[in-house]
């Protein structure tokens, strides 16, 4: 076992294995064929004929899913338009919505170009990125390409209303025409002669009149929503099926413009035959203003919600959604195994580490190969990935979480460093353990800001209902685990009880007072 465990470790296929890790990290139409449902019936609710929010943290999966989508509906010949709102990143309302309509608009224009008119025999196409052909007949060519036109012109004229400046003076020109008319008679006296005179002048001029009068671009959108309604009708009517819109990472536009972005596609799409799919970060996002009207859409009402986390709470599903994941992988780089990899205490403890986000787990797994490799075969810790190599790969995959929540918090981020600051202080030097407890019903900023650092994964929840050994009659807490980054590659941290979650005295070791945190 020992030296098939070596050749495991140090096997050429390992090299392979990280570049699809580096790979599967991202989400993109050629990985679809390796999308892995986080939990049974997601896929299905998000393909439904319905408005969804879909909601996750930062790399738990959310364009995977999203991707996946589009690839299912594309194969059912259903038109789709995918949109990556990160594209629009610091854009400013109403520009950001007109740059999101004719980006979702370009996309239907592709899709009415390619994957409409394709027949199902042309496997090249299909095959590369879908692994099979449609089994709906092509959309009937002349309407389709007439439709395509008429796209055209919808999306010219919103690139020009884009480059316009928001409020522009209007000017008038008005022509105007004076005449006169003059008659007169005149006789001279040389003979018998009358002479009559008569005059007729016109002049015309030109003034040019400048109004006080605005040309708003928000009075264009509403001036015009009725023809990206009658669209979208069309296109319902020529795929005899609904159109789906998907705009993925809603987080990344401003927060004060998400609501009225959403609020604007949903009267666009309502009974229309379009059905909204938006992929987001709950605790980064805007999408209701109760406002009057109202602006957005409503979870429950307008939209369903969809949520793809798995918290630690749920270790043993987790668990099983984290090795099929690497199983998956693996299956593509033989002979490697799960079990040939890593020790089992190294699979729990990756699974800790990454707070259960998919993309921060295969990310500290690549690091944890490297680490297994440096120290060499003859190791104390043995020939394959251990619970300390973990250890250390969440340390210094650390700092690319911190960049990466510097990226997303945006505004509110150092608001956040510093809630993120105290609360890390508490945990380290007053508690003294990695574990820490809020009550069920705290509201305000303080729950405010713990929300988002679960969004940004700095914090996971690991169990939603506490109650203490005493001292807090009545009272129902929540806890949380401080992100592993934070204390477990560090040897300065002295006295911390790290309460394991695997523990058969974890729900008893956590119902101390001194982990409640109040901020």
């Amino acid at each position: 076992m020992s030296k098939n465990e070596i050749s495991q470790l140090r096997d050429e296929q390992v090299d392979n294995l990280i570049i699809l890790c580096d790979e599967a990290m991202r989400a993109t139409p050629e990985n679809v064929k390796r999308f892995i449902e986080p939990a049974p019936g997601v896929l299905a609710q998000s393909k439904a004929k319905q408005h969804s929010l879909i909601f996750g943290r930062r790399g738990s999966g959310k364009s995977s899913l999203l991707r996946k989508v589009v690839a299912d509906l594309t194969i059912d010949r259903r038109p789709i338009s995918f949109v990556d709102m990160e594209t629009f990143k610091g854009h400013s309302y109403p520009d950001v919505l007109i740059s999101v309509l004719i980006k979702s608009l370009q996309e239907f224009e592709v899709w009415l170009e390619t994957a409409a008119l394709t027949p199902a025999t042309k496997t090249t196409f299909w095959n590369r990125i879908f692994g099979r052909a449609p089994e709906r007949k092509p959309f009937k060519k002349n309407p389709t390409n007439e439709l395509v036109r008429e796209l055209k012109g919808i999306i010219q004229d919103l690139e020009n209303k884009l480059l316009q400046p928001e409020e522009i003076n209007v000017q008038r020109k008005e022509t105007s025409t004076r005449s006169f008319e003059a008659s007169g008679n005149a006789s001279l006296k040389q003979g018998p002669v009358d002479v009559g005179v008569g005059v007729k002048k016109g002049n015309t001029g030109t003034k040019e009149i400048s109004e006080g009068y605005k040309s708003l671009k928000t009075e264009y959108l509403h001036q015009n929503i009725l023809k990206f309604q009658r669209f979208f009708n069309k296109l319902s009517e020529l795929s005899e099926g609904p159109a789906y819109l998907i705009l993925d990472d809603l987080y990344h536009i401003r927060r004060s413009d998400q609501a009225k972005v959403i609020d604007y596609f949903h009267r666009v799409a309502k009974g229309n035959g379009l059905w909204l799919k938006i992929g987001t970060i709950k605790h980064r996002s805007e999408w209701y203003i109760h406002t009057d009207p109202p602006t957005g859409v409503k979870l429950g009402d307008d939209a369903k919600e969809i949520n793809i986390d798995i918290s630690l709470e749920k270790f043993a599903t987790l668990k099983q959604f984290m090795q099929k994941i690497l199983t998956n992988l693996m299956v593509e780089t033989p002979p490697i195994t799960v079990n040939g990899l890593l020790n089992t205490t190294a699979v729990d403890r990756l699974i800790i580490a990454s707070g259960g986000v998919t993309r921060d787990f295969i990310g500290i797994f690549t690091k944890a190969i490297n680490h297994a490799r440096e120290r060499g075969p003859d190791h104390p810790r043995g020939p394959r990935i251990g619970a300390e190599d973990v250890n250390l790969a969440t340390g210094e995959y650390g700092d690319i979480k911190r960049e990466e929540f510097k990226l997303d918090a945006d505004d509110d981020r150092i608001a956040l460093e510093e809630a993120f600051t105290k609360l890390v202080a508490f945990c380290l030097n007053d508690a003294k353990c990695n574990i820490f407890l809020i009550n069920q019903k705290m509201t305000g900023p303080v729950k405010d800001a713990i929300n988002q650092l679960i969004d940004l994964r700095l914090v996971h929840l690991v169990q939603s209902r506490v109650t203490l050994k005493k001292g807090a009659d009545g009272l129902v807490f929540e806890a949380y685990m401080l992100d592993t980054s934070q204390y477990t590659a560090s040897r300065k941290v002295r006295d911390l009880n790290l309460i394991d979650l695997n523990s058969k005295t974890f729900s008893e070791e956590i119902r101390k007072k001194k982990l409640l945190y109040e901020g």
